[in-house]
């Protein structure tokens, strides 16, 4: 794997302190919230950051190579590198459609049932909109349907 993908596929939101919530806290109050409105932040603006390095990679690597099997070494890597922005450019609007959640109040509960969803799982992955148990049946639905 190029230097660059193996870079981006360690990209993720790991500088944040876990929440330890109190006993009797109400569930997503105004301080979990904004604890899960940091990781968001942190987390896009990495991704950010990995869209400016490509860019500024693509253009210092880019060369015309008389070589056609350097030219295909290159044209792969570069590939590789834009599926992995894509993924990422995705994953920024998954973001962004999360924090309007947590503006309108609607963070952190199942979108099937309506159960918490619960702050380890959030921190897990901060953009899920399952509970675990509707998104492990939604798993298996997947899994029956497609074989």
């Amino acid at each position: 794997m190029p230097r660059a993908a193996k870079k981006a596929a360690n990209v993720e939101f790991k500088n944040f302190v876990p929440y330890k919530p109190k006993r009797g806290e109400e569930y997503m109050n105004e301080k979990q919230r904004e604890h899960f409105r940091n990781i968001l932040l942190n987390w896009k603006s990495e991704l950010m950051q990995e869209v400016d390095r490509t860019v500024n990679h693509m253009k210092d690597e880019a060369a015309n190579f008389p070589d056609p099997a350097d030219r295909a070494t290159q044209e792969e890597e570069f590939s590789l590198e834009l599926r992995t922005r894509d993924r990422e450019r995705k994953l920024i609007k998954k973001i962004d459609s999360t924090m309007e959640r947590i503006e309108q109040d609607d963070y952190g509960f199942c979108d099937a049932c309506g159960v918490e969803i619960g702050i380890k799982r959030l921190e897990a992955r901060p953009t899920a909109t399952l509970c675990i148990d509707c998104k492990t049946l939604d798993e298996i639905k997947e899994k029956q349907e497609l074989g």
